[in-house]
């Protein structure tokens, strides 16, 4: 994580920790945390849980961010991908810190369609991660971890290559979708594109076996497709 990085995410906590104090006051006892396909609340905290929901998960994905590449076991490490790494962690943290301004905006009273909001941050999410699903490589965080990826290096990146476009199709055809008003065919959208990875590293691996094509499993040492 470079320092502007970490100084911005540092500054974008300590927003949602302002935001919250600021408001709290205003708030009711017990919040809405949690919505329905139908945007009505079906889940409730004390307003106090809005001090981990936002700044709490924010903090704690950019600790992630730091603790991942360290907790890396040798031969998985993240350095092969250093930048792709810090990159899709950065779009996770703007996914909580966006997550938590529609929650604490919905909790103000403010009209909003909260589940057409969150799912299209989410289909968005989707979207910009599979732009750069291609050049994750093997690791145990991030990326499509099945057996067949962890067990082959050659598996895991036709895989991710494969991933990288069901991901940014799923994401736009989902994102067009909630837009619409159409969530449940929107989650559809998303599953299919997130699933259909899962398969083809199977029947991927399966090919491979089959015409004895499999490497070592080793990292550092397999054959590149």
């Amino acid at each position: 994580m470079t320092r502007k990085v970490f100084v911005f995410e540092i500054l974008l906590i300590a927003a949602a920790l302002a935001a919250t104090v600021l408001l709290y006051p205003h708030l009711p006892e017990r919040v809405p945390t949690h919505w329905g396909i139908d945007s009505h609340p079906n889940g409730y905290s004390p307003k106090g849980a809005l001090f981990l929901f936002g700044p709490g998960f924010m903090a704690a994905v950019m600790l992630m961010t730091w603790a991942l590449p360290w907790l890396s076991p040798k031969r998985f490490e993240i350095d092969s991908f250093r930048q792709t790494y810090h990159l899709v962690m950065l779009l996770l943290f703007g996914m909580m810190a966006y997550i938590y301004a529609v929650m604490l905006w919905g909790d103000c009273g403010r009209a909003i369609d909260m589940s057409r909001a969150i799912s299209c941050g989410g289909f968005l999410f989707f979207v910009l991660v599979g732009n750069v699903m291609g050049k994750v490589r093997r690791n145990f965080y991030l990326g499509v971890r099945t057996p067949w990826t962890l067990a082959s290096e050659r598996v895991w990146n036709g895989t991710h290559r494969f991933a990288a476009k069901t991901f940014v199709a799923g994401g736009l055809v989902g994102l067009a979708l909630s837009a619409a008003g159409l969530v449940l065919w929107a989650i559809l959208a998303l599953l299919i594109g997130a699933l259909a990875p899962v398969v083809y590293s199977l029947v991927y691996y399966k090919q491979l076996e089959g015409r004895g094509e499999l490497e070592d499993g080793v990292p550092g040492r397999e054959a590149r497709s």
